[in-house]
Protein backbone atom coordinates (compact mmCIF):
# COMPACT_ATOMS: atom_id res chain seq x y z
CA UNK A 1 0.00 0.00 0.00
CA UNK A 2 1.96 3.69 -1.00
CA UNK A 3 1.39 6.25 1.28
CA UNK A 4 1.81 9.99 -0.33
CA UNK A 5 3.49 12.60 1.88
CA UNK A 6 3.82 16.37 1.44
CA UNK A 7 6.67 17.98 3.75
CA UNK A 8 5.80 22.25 4.62
CA UNK A 9 8.36 24.37 6.08
CA UNK A 10 10.25 27.66 5.29
CA UNK A 11 13.55 26.52 6.15
CA UNK A 12 15.31 23.88 4.03
CA UNK A 13 17.55 22.40 6.30
CA UNK A 14 14.05 21.36 8.17
CA UNK A 15 12.47 20.00 4.95
CA UNK A 16 15.52 18.05 4.12
CA UNK A 17 15.74 16.40 7.31
CA UNK A 18 12.12 15.23 7.14
CA UNK A 19 12.68 14.28 3.56
CA UNK A 20 15.61 11.61 4.22
CA UNK A 21 13.82 9.73 7.41
CA UNK A 22 10.69 9.56 5.03
CA UNK A 23 13.16 7.89 2.34
CA UNK A 24 14.37 5.06 4.16
CA UNK A 25 10.48 4.07 4.49
CA UNK A 26 9.77 2.61 0.55
CA UNK A 27 5.46 2.36 1.39
CA UNK A 28 5.82 6.15 1.40
CA UNK A 29 6.33 8.50 -0.91
CA UNK A 30 6.74 12.21 -1.14
CA UNK A 31 4.66 14.25 -3.83
CA UNK A 32 5.61 17.50 -2.57
CA UNK A 33 8.12 19.91 -0.69
CA UNK A 34 6.76 23.28 0.12
CA UNK A 35 8.74 26.55 1.67
CA UNK A 36 5.41 28.54 1.82
CA UNK A 37 2.00 27.82 3.11
CA UNK A 38 0.18 29.29 0.17
CA UNK A 39 2.20 27.38 -2.13
CA UNK A 40 1.32 24.81 -0.56
CA UNK A 41 -2.68 25.40 -0.67
CA UNK A 42 -2.92 25.36 -4.42
CA UNK A 43 -1.33 21.69 -4.43
CA UNK A 44 -2.91 20.13 -1.42
CA UNK A 45 -6.40 19.85 -2.54
CA UNK A 46 -5.12 18.24 -6.28
CA UNK A 47 -2.44 15.75 -4.59
CA UNK A 48 -4.64 14.87 -1.69
CA UNK A 49 -1.58 13.34 0.26
CA UNK A 50 -2.28 11.12 2.78
CA UNK A 51 0.07 12.73 5.47
CA UNK A 52 1.32 16.45 6.27
CA UNK A 53 4.01 17.43 7.67
CA UNK A 54 4.29 21.26 8.68
CA UNK A 55 5.08 23.78 10.73
CA UNK A 56 3.26 25.72 12.91
CA UNK A 57 4.54 29.17 11.86
CA UNK A 58 5.86 29.59 8.59
CA UNK A 59 6.76 32.69 6.80
CA UNK A 60 3.69 33.66 5.10
CA UNK A 61 0.40 31.63 7.23
CA UNK A 62 0.67 29.22 9.89
CA UNK A 63 0.04 25.71 9.93
CA UNK A 64 -3.09 26.31 10.79
CA UNK A 65 -4.51 28.71 8.01
CA UNK A 66 -3.30 25.12 5.95
CA UNK A 67 -5.58 23.07 8.20
CA UNK A 68 -8.43 25.55 7.95
CA UNK A 69 -8.30 25.45 4.24
CA UNK A 70 -7.88 21.94 3.52
CA UNK A 71 -11.11 20.20 1.85
CA UNK A 72 -12.89 17.80 3.44
CA UNK A 73 -13.51 15.58 0.67
CA UNK A 74 -10.32 13.93 1.45
CA UNK A 75 -8.87 12.84 4.85
CA UNK A 76 -5.00 13.69 5.55
CA UNK A 77 -2.93 13.01 8.51
CA UNK A 78 -1.52 16.38 10.05
CA UNK A 79 1.69 15.81 11.81
CA UNK A 80 3.49 18.91 12.99
CA UNK A 81 7.55 19.17 13.19
CA UNK A 82 8.06 22.55 14.96
CA UNK A 83 10.26 24.37 16.91
CA UNK A 84 6.89 26.11 19.06
CA UNK A 85 5.83 23.90 22.05
CA UNK A 86 3.11 26.47 22.62
CA UNK A 87 0.84 25.75 20.19
CA UNK A 88 0.59 21.42 21.10
CA UNK A 89 -2.58 21.93 22.72
CA UNK A 90 -4.23 24.12 19.75
CA UNK A 91 -2.74 21.51 17.35
CA UNK A 92 -5.04 18.54 19.12
CA UNK A 93 -7.77 20.61 19.27
CA UNK A 94 -7.25 20.93 15.32
CA UNK A 95 -7.01 16.74 15.40
CA UNK A 96 -3.33 16.55 14.29
CA UNK A 97 -2.11 13.00 14.60
CA UNK A 98 1.36 13.97 16.47
CA UNK A 99 3.52 17.08 17.52
CA UNK A 100 7.15 16.74 16.97
CA UNK A 101 8.98 19.37 18.51
CA UNK A 102 12.22 20.40 16.92
CA UNK A 103 15.64 19.62 17.92
CA UNK A 104 14.00 16.13 17.77
CA UNK A 105 15.84 12.69 17.58
CA UNK A 106 15.40 10.17 14.80
CA UNK A 107 13.92 7.50 17.14
CA UNK A 108 11.21 10.23 18.10
CA UNK A 109 10.48 10.84 14.46
CA UNK A 110 10.25 7.43 13.40
CA UNK A 111 8.26 6.27 16.15
CA UNK A 112 5.87 8.80 14.83
CA UNK A 113 6.46 7.26 11.46
CA UNK A 114 5.63 3.36 12.49
CA UNK A 115 2.70 4.70 14.53
CA UNK A 116 0.97 6.45 11.62
CA UNK A 117 1.43 3.89 8.87
CA UNK A 118 -0.23 1.58 10.81
CA UNK A 119 -2.73 3.82 12.04
CA UNK A 120 -3.45 4.97 7.99
CA UNK A 121 -2.96 1.32 6.24
CA UNK A 122 -5.79 -0.13 9.11
CA UNK A 123 -8.05 2.79 8.58
CA UNK A 124 -8.47 2.16 4.69
CA UNK A 125 -9.03 -1.04 5.32
CA UNK A 126 -11.72 -0.21 8.12
CA UNK A 127 -12.62 2.43 4.99
CA UNK A 128 -12.98 -0.30 2.19
CA UNK A 129 -14.55 -2.49 4.07
CA UNK A 130 -17.05 0.00 5.83
CA UNK A 131 -18.12 2.10 2.82
CA UNK A 132 -18.77 -2.04 1.18
CA UNK A 133 -21.44 -2.09 3.85
CA UNK A 134 -23.10 1.11 3.49
CA UNK A 135 -23.50 0.80 -0.25
CA UNK A 136 -24.94 -3.13 0.52
CA UNK A 137 -27.49 -1.05 3.01
CA UNK A 138 -28.54 2.11 1.07
CA UNK A 139 -29.68 -0.18 -1.81
CA UNK A 140 -31.95 -2.66 -0.26
CA UNK A 141 -35.21 -0.76 -0.93
CA UNK A 142 -36.42 -0.88 2.83
CA UNK A 143 -33.58 1.48 3.97
CA UNK A 144 -33.19 4.73 2.15
CA UNK A 145 -36.42 5.65 2.44
CA UNK A 146 -36.42 7.84 5.18
CA UNK A 147 -33.31 6.88 6.30
CA UNK A 148 -29.53 7.28 6.44
CA UNK A 149 -26.10 5.10 6.85
CA UNK A 150 -24.18 7.47 9.42
CA UNK A 151 -20.41 5.52 9.46
CA UNK A 152 -19.08 7.08 12.92
CA UNK A 153 -16.32 5.39 14.37
CA UNK A 154 -16.27 1.46 13.72
CA UNK A 155 -19.90 1.91 13.52
CA UNK A 156 -22.92 2.69 11.56
CA UNK A 157 -25.97 3.86 12.03
CA UNK A 158 -29.65 3.82 10.48
CA UNK A 159 -30.87 7.43 11.38
CA UNK A 160 -34.27 8.51 10.77
CA UNK A 161 -33.67 11.46 8.26
CA UNK A 162 -36.91 13.12 9.54
CA UNK A 163 -35.35 13.03 13.15
CA UNK A 164 -33.03 14.93 12.38
CA UNK A 165 -32.91 19.12 13.87
CA UNK A 166 -29.41 20.43 12.60
CA UNK A 167 -25.84 19.44 11.78
CA UNK A 168 -22.76 21.62 12.71
CA UNK A 169 -19.36 21.81 11.13
CA UNK A 170 -16.69 20.92 13.64
CA UNK A 171 -12.81 21.34 12.45
CA UNK A 172 -12.85 18.03 10.35
CA UNK A 173 -15.86 16.79 11.43
CA UNK A 174 -19.45 17.30 11.35
CA UNK A 175 -22.20 16.38 14.48
CA UNK A 176 -25.43 15.38 13.67
CA UNK A 177 -28.01 16.36 16.56
CA UNK A 178 -31.57 14.42 16.61
CA UNK A 179 -35.03 15.37 18.32
CA UNK A 180 -34.06 12.44 20.74
CA UNK A 181 -30.99 14.18 22.31
CA UNK A 182 -28.69 12.15 19.85
CA UNK A 183 -25.69 13.55 18.67
CA UNK A 184 -23.16 11.35 15.92
CA UNK A 185 -19.66 12.56 15.42
CA UNK A 186 -18.25 11.70 12.19
CA UNK A 187 -15.79 12.86 9.23
CA UNK A 188 -17.81 14.32 6.73
CA UNK A 189 -18.49 17.61 4.83
CA UNK A 190 -21.62 19.78 5.03
CA UNK A 191 -21.78 20.06 1.16
CA UNK A 192 -21.32 15.83 1.21
CA UNK A 193 -23.86 15.42 3.69
CA UNK A 194 -26.67 17.11 2.75
CA UNK A 195 -26.50 15.65 -0.39
CA UNK A 196 -27.08 12.27 0.76
CA UNK A 197 -29.99 13.47 3.11
CA UNK A 198 -31.54 14.77 -0.48
CA UNK A 199 -34.40 16.40 1.38
CA UNK A 200 -35.74 19.85 0.67
CA UNK A 201 -36.44 20.31 4.34
CA UNK A 202 -32.48 20.55 5.02
CA UNK A 203 -31.41 24.35 4.53
CA UNK A 204 -27.87 25.28 4.83
CA UNK A 205 -27.98 28.72 6.59
CA UNK A 206 -24.31 29.06 7.49
CA UNK A 207 -20.88 28.00 6.39
CA UNK A 208 -20.97 25.50 9.10
CA UNK A 209 -24.81 25.24 10.14
CA UNK A 210 -27.70 23.13 8.23
CA UNK A 211 -31.02 23.36 9.63
CA UNK A 212 -34.16 21.05 9.25
CA UNK A 213 -36.87 23.27 8.63
CA UNK A 214 -39.62 21.21 10.16
CA UNK A 215 -38.17 22.57 13.69
CA UNK A 216 -37.81 25.88 12.88
CA UNK A 217 -39.75 27.34 16.15
CA UNK A 218 -38.90 30.86 15.52
CA UNK A 219 -37.41 33.21 13.21
CA UNK A 220 -35.81 36.42 14.47
CA UNK A 221 -35.09 39.69 13.01
CA UNK A 222 -33.16 42.26 14.04
CA UNK A 223 -33.31 45.95 13.18
CA UNK A 224 -29.83 45.82 12.01
CA UNK A 225 -30.82 43.03 9.27
CA UNK A 226 -29.53 40.00 11.34
CA UNK A 227 -31.64 37.02 11.48
CA UNK A 228 -31.24 34.04 13.40
CA UNK A 229 -33.64 30.86 13.93
CA UNK A 230 -34.76 29.22 17.12
CA UNK A 231 -35.09 24.97 16.48
CA UNK A 232 -37.56 23.26 18.60
CA UNK A 233 -36.06 21.86 21.90
CA UNK A 234 -32.72 24.10 22.04
CA UNK A 235 -31.68 26.88 23.71
CA UNK A 236 -29.32 27.91 20.97
CA UNK A 237 -30.15 30.32 18.31
CA UNK A 238 -28.80 29.57 15.23
CA UNK A 239 -27.25 32.74 13.11
CA UNK A 240 -28.11 33.15 9.12
CA UNK A 241 -25.29 34.31 6.93
CA UNK A 242 -25.43 37.46 4.58
CA UNK A 243 -24.37 34.74 2.11
CA UNK A 244 -27.09 32.65 2.70
CA UNK A 245 -29.80 34.77 4.08
CA UNK A 246 -31.65 34.88 0.69
CA UNK A 247 -31.54 31.35 -0.22
CA UNK A 248 -33.45 31.05 3.38
CA UNK A 249 -35.68 33.60 2.97
CA UNK A 250 -36.71 32.26 -0.48
CA UNK A 251 -36.76 28.53 0.75
CA UNK A 252 -39.48 29.37 3.61
CA UNK A 253 -40.53 32.12 1.81
CA UNK A 254 -40.78 35.28 3.66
Amino acid sequence: MNISAIIIDSKKTARIKIENLINDHSSIHIIGNFETGKEALKQINILKPDLIFLETKLDDITGFDIIDQTSLSFKPKFIFVTAHENFARKAFDYLAFDYILKPYKEERFLRCLHKVLDYIRREKLLSVNMQNIITAIDNKKNVGNGKISVKSGNKIFLIDINSIQYIIASGYYIEIFTSDNKKYLLRESLSSIITRLNSSSFIRIHRSTIINSDFIEEIISSNYGEMDVKITGTMTNFRVSKSYKKMFQGTIRI
